[in-house]
């Protein structure tokens, strides 16, 4: 079996979706399996080059995962032609600047969402690189959840009926950092002087969930929040939170649909996952997390009697069966990361490409714009140069 190798710019992989999802649970995992398998039956393996600020812990991460090369300088590593792709999981405010970089020497490009934390910049990377004729992509990791892809596999076997509402509930409570309980999330994301702010955050996420499962986006209403005013940074020092902690959106979709998407970083969980979606139709209805999913047809649908003097005895959960295990869920960045190399590689089709990433960097120019106008707003289709380029792929 003859095999070739991939060179990689890793960049921003000391954080922790850059080293848990992409470096150890994406690269390192498909270079332990033996490379990307391709059509013809050969495979690429993966030869990536660690790029950090702190040495130390850069070369630490390459020993222990078996990685021979790592630099500090991000520079030289984007310059040098033996690398074909430029990945960055760093900060958003870093982003299209580096983007730009890696574009202009042909290197073909991956990296994680917010694409830029403005659409102005996001659509400009675009046009770059289809300019450059090179090959991109953005991460979409939440359309490869188990829980959504069986929400997928409900939807295209015409489960639903005619679709009505998807309800979506997000977030879980991220400590203030006093009390001697240290903050889950770094402190820049409670600064939108850094780049923070849960609608930058994730309204990009539910975009492409909502536009590939449930209908396209066609206009947004939202309320952002700031809940909790001051927190404790990793010094264990107090900072002003000047982001949004939470909002709440209602998203009209193509078709009809209502989406509203509760999302807080200030809300204590009582659901099943610490985000799940409820998806009604006219045929039946599903709640989805993040590997299981349970459904209700029409024809199991209770008939339930409304009497507020007299305590409820009907067991609702009951009333649902959990969607079967019929597949086996691969981790879904490192499925992801296999199909942008093999897009690569031999050209094989690929949707979510940084067009996607602009959309979803739009939807969070409107929301913002809903909720300091106090106000619906229209979501247009990408301006005509963009939206050509995404036509012709």
């Amino acid at each position: 079996m003859s095999q070739r190798t991939l060179g990689i710019v890793m960049h921003g992989i000391t954080g922790r979706m850059g080293l848990n999802q992409h470096l150890i649970r994406s690269v390192a995992a498909i270079r332990a399996q033996g490379g990307v398998p391709l059509s013809d039956g050969s495979r690429v393996q993966l030869d990536p080059i660690l790029v950090g600020r702190n040495a130390e812990k850069v070369e630490a991460l390459a020993k222990t995962h078996g990685i021979s090369r790592w630099t500090t300088d991000l520079d030289a590593a984007i310059a040098n032609p033996d690398d074909t792709i430029f990945f960055d999981a760093a900060t958003t405010q870093m982003r299209p600047e580096l983007l730009e970089k890696a574009i202009a020497t042909g290197k073909h490009i991956y990296c994680e969402k917010p694409i830029a934390t403005d659409f102005a910049k996001a659509l400009r990377i675009c046009e770059l690189a289809d300019a450059k004729g090179v090959r991109h992509g953005v991460v979409q990791d939440k359309l490869f959840l188990p829980g959504l892809q069986k929400l997928k596999f409900l939807r295209d076997s015409g489960f639903f009926g005619r679709m009505l509402s998807v309800r979506g509930e997000f977030g879980y409570w991220v400590f203030e950092g006093d009390w001697g309980q240290a903050p889950q999330r770094p402190s820049w994301n409670y600064r939108s002087e850094d780049g923070g702010g849960m609608i930058l955050d994730m309204v990009c996420h539910w975009r492409y969930v909502l536009d590939n499962l449930f209908g396209e986006v066609k206009a947004v209403s939202c309320l952002g929040a700031t809940h909790i005013p001051a927190r404790v940074d990793e010094r264990g020092k107090s900072y002003p939170a000047t982001a949004d902690d939470s909002a709440y959106a209602t998203f009209e979709l193509e078709g009809g649909v209502i989406a509203h998407i509760n999302m807080s970083w200030c809300v204590r969980v009582y659901r099943d996952d610490l985000v799940t979606f409820q998806v009604d139709g006219t045929h039946g209805s599903a709640v989805a997390g993040l590997t299981d999913c349970v459904m209700q047809a029409r024809q199991g649908t209770p008939r339930p009697v409304w009497n507020p003097d007299q305590k409820q005895t009907h067991d609702f959960y009951a009333d649902w069966q959990p969607v079967p295990e019929t597949a086996v869920y691969d981790n879904g960045f490192k499925t992801q990361w296999e199909m942008f190399i093999r897009h690569v590689v031999e050209g094989a089709p690929y949707k979510y490409t940084l067009h996607e990433g602009a959309k979803g960097v739009q939807l969070v120019e409107c929301a913002l714009e809903s909720w300091r106008e106090r106000r619906w707003v229209d979501v247009p289709p990408l301006p005509l140069k963009a939206a050509r380029a995404q036509a012709a792929e």
